[in-house]
């Protein structure tokens, strides 16, 4: 398997996707949507796992290959988020914004090889990236929540504070123990836990922001505050994911990929 397959497995995925979502809406038994949902994740895991064994290593090097496993865990999580919770809407946004990451994979391919530098030849390196791109995919999902939270907001409602609070919790669980799991692989690798690399820096700080919620969440603050503290933290979240990449100062950091 190589990059070269993916458009054949990424448009077979979202057009699985797309007829299950759909089949959501159109039909009143679920089980046809799932069913093409779940189609789609297991064609889309089938391209990973092939790209894994071609490449010799997990597919979680470059900035394509993270976009790679985003746009799966995001559909992932939405889908979870449906059956815990009826949210069809939220499927459907799940879908596009994977969708989104897809076409910007074909039309922006990274380079795919199968040489890892030492460092990265670890037991950290799959647990530490997969729980990080998993909180992500959560962040996310509780981000367009948050959006259309907002507009229900307008209209006197307010529907959807469960559910944005326990994908917040669950991403903000998963991006503690990703950031644990990188101490201890840079311990082990460099001999400390923490050097003030540009991306350790901008973790931290999109870590407090998603603390600033979960406190003000326990503190009552109003809800609109809270639910536009979300996109903003989606913000530091996507400059700690990619903007980084562009800084100065962070072009010899092992983070840049």
């Amino acid at each position: 398997m190589n990059w070269e397959n993916f458009i054949y497995f990424a448009a077979g995925s979202l057009s699985l996707w797309i007829l299950g979502v759909a089949s959501l809406y159109l039909f009143k038994r679920a089980f046809i949507g799932k069913s093409f949902i779940i189609a789609g994740l297991t064609l889309f895991a089938l391209f990973i796992a092939g790209l894994w064994q071609t490449l010799g290593h997990p597919p979680l090097r470059t900035m394509g290959e993270t976009r790679l496993w985003y746009s799966f865990f995001l559909v992932l999580v939405g889908f979870i988020t449906y059956i815990h919770w009826g949210y069809r809407w939220l499927m459907g946004y799940s879908v596009l914004v994977s969708g989104v990451f897809i076409f910007i994979n074909l039309l922006k391919p990274e380079i795919h090889t199968t040489n890892l530098m030492p460092a990265l030849q670890s037991v950290w390196f799959v647990p530490h990236v997969t729980v990080y791109i998993l909180s992500y995919a959560m962040f996310g999902a509780a981000t367009i929540a948050s959006i259309i939270a907002i507009v229900e907001l307008k209209r006197d409602k307010n529907r959807l504070m469960p559910l944005i609070d326990n994908l917040v919790y669950i991403g903000f669980g998963f991006l503690m123990l990703g950031m644990l799991m990188g101490a201890i692989w840079a311990k082990e690798a460099w001999g400390d836990y923490w050097t003030w690399d540009p991306k350790e820096v901008w973790a931290f700080i999109t870590a407090s922001f998603y603390l600033i919620y979960i406190h003000s969440r326990v503190n009552r603050y109003p809800v609109k505050y809270l639910l536009w503290l979300l996109p903003l933290s989606f913000i530091m979240l996507m400059i700690t994911w990619i903007g980084v990449n562009y800084l100065p100062a962070a072009q010899g950091s092992i983070h840049v990929y």
